[in-house]
C-alpha cells in the first residue's frame, strides 16, 4: 500500500468511526427522495466551454481566460478558480471532448473523510463543502479518488473549491445552470434513476455512436455525475482502475480496532479551530 492510499484509509477510518455514532444517535428520515444527478453525454459535446463560463458567473469565480481552450497537447485541470473544465483528446474515432468536475458520489470518500462533516452529502443528491464547518484538514482532498476538492492555499481566509450542482438552485425547484446553459443539450439533469434508464436506451438505440458502458454507474459505489462516450473511457482520460464499491468500504473491517479518541478528536479539533479563528477576528478588530 503506497503512502496516498494509507492516507485515505487512514482518514475514512477516523471520520467514519465517528459519522456512525453520529448516525446511530439520530436515525435517518424515511422515504427519501431520489438522488439527483447529471447525464453527461459526451457525444454530443462540442467543447464550446459554456458550462465553464456560466459556472463562474454562477459561484462568483474569476471569468475563464478566453486563451485557455481545450487542446488535445494539454491536459486542463480544476482548481480554485474553476470547478469544472472541458478536455480535447485525440481518440479512435476523431478529437473528442469530455467535461470533468465532481462526480457527486453515492457514497463519496470526500464526505467520510471529513472530521467535521464540512463535506456533505445532502438528501437530494448533491455533494456540499460548508464553510462553517471546515477546519482546514484537507482529508477530502486526500480521499477523493477523482482528486476534486481544491485547497485556497493563497487565500486568508481559505475555501474548499468543488461543483456542489448548483445546489442552491435546485432547493429552489431550478436545474443546474450548466445544465440549463449548454447549447448543445449535452447535459440532462434528472433522478439518478432516470438518467441511468435514458443512458442505457441511448447506448440500445444506436450502438453504433455510443460505447457500451455508462461511467459513474458503479465506479466507486456509483455517481451523481454519469457519462456517456463514444469510445473505451480510457481514451478521453477517465479513470477506469477505480473499484466498484464505494471507498468508505475500506473502512469497514476494523472500525471497531480504533481507539475511542477518534470519537473525541473531531469535536476538539473543531473547537480549538473556532477559538483560534474567533480570537483572530478580535485581534483585527481591535487593530
Amino acid at each position: 500500500m503506497n503512502r496516498l492510499n494509507f492516507l485515505r484509509i487512514a482518514g475514512l477510518a477516523g471520520a467514519t468511526l465517528t459519522m456512525g455514532k453520529i448516525l446511530k444517535a439520530s436515525p435517518q428520515k424515511s422515504n427519501k427522495a431520489e438522488f439527483v444527478g447529471v447525464l453527461y453525454d459526451s457525444t454530443r459535446c462540442v467543447g464550446c466551454q459554456e458550462c465553464e463560463i456560466v459556472c463562474a458567473k454562477e459561484h462568483g469565480l474569476p471569468k475563464p481566460d478566453p486563451e485557455d481552450y481545450p487542446t488535445t497537447k494539454e491536459v486542463r485541470k480544476a482548481n480554485e478558480k474553476r470547478r469544472s473544465v472541458i478536455n480535447a483528446y485525440e481518440t479512435s474515432k476523431g478529437e473528442l471532448y469530455i467535461k470533468n468536475q465532481c462526480m457527486h458520489c453515492n457514497q463519496p470518500a470526500c464526505a467520510s473523510a471529513c472530521l467535521t462533516q464540512a463535506m456533505h452529502k445532502t438528501e437530494e443528491g448533491p455533494v456540499i463543502w460548508r464553510d462553517n464547518k471546515c477546519m482546514g484538514c484537507r482529508y477530502c482532498m486526500v480521499s477523493c479518488p477523482y482528486d476534486v476538492p481544491k485547497f485556497e492555499y493563497h487565500s486568508s481566509n481559505p475555501n474548499i473549491e468543488k461543483c456542489n450542482m448548483c445546489f442552491d438552485r435546485i432547493k429552489e425547484g431550478l436545474q443546474p445552470a450548466f445544465v440549463e446553459n449548454c447549447p448543445a443539450e449535452a447535459l440532462t439533469f434528472g433522478t439518478r434513476r432516470e438518467l441511468l434508464a435514458e443512458a442505457h436506451r441511448r447506448i440500445s438505440s444506436n450502438p453504433e455512436t455510443y460505447y457500451d458502458g455508462i461511467y459513474g454507474e458503479n465506479e466507486a459505489g456509483g455517481t451523481g455525475f454519469l457519462i456517456l462516450s463514444a469510445v473505451p473511457f480510457e481514451e478521453i482520460g477517465l479513470n477506469t482502475k477505480l473499484q466498484k464499491k464505494s471507498y468508505p468500504e475500506l473502512t469497514k473491517g476494523f472500525l471497531y480496532s480504533v481507539p475511542s479518541v477518534f470519537v473525541l478528536l473531531p469535536a476538539i479539533l473543531l473547537g480549538i479551530f473556532k477559538a483560534t479563528k474567533k480570537r483572530q477576528t478580535q485581534e483585527e478588530e481591535n487593530e
